[in-house]
């Protein structure tokens, strides 16, 4: 799989978010530089814009992403 076409800017990737879990290395890997479609920013981000991803959204908070995306489609 390639990089998520996000990574460049992503807070999460850079370690720029508040409360990093210990898994974070293992998120970045399966999300940032795997199948980034699964991940919650990344959900966000392209079906509601980057100004709807919350600061402190983690890739792996799909339920919290699709809740998003559901109150505002």
């Amino acid at each position: 799989m390639a990089d998520c076409p996000m990574l460049k800017g992503c807070p999460f990737f850079h370690n720029k978010m508040k409360n990093m879990p210990a898994t974070s290395e293992i998120y970045k890997r399966n999300y940032c530089q795997g199948d980034n479609t699964n991940c919650a920013r990344y959900m966000v981000r392209q079906n509601l814009g980057p100004e709807y991803v919350p600061v402190d959204l983690f890739p792996n908070q799909r339920e919290r992403a699709e809740a998003l995306l559901k109150n505002k489609g």
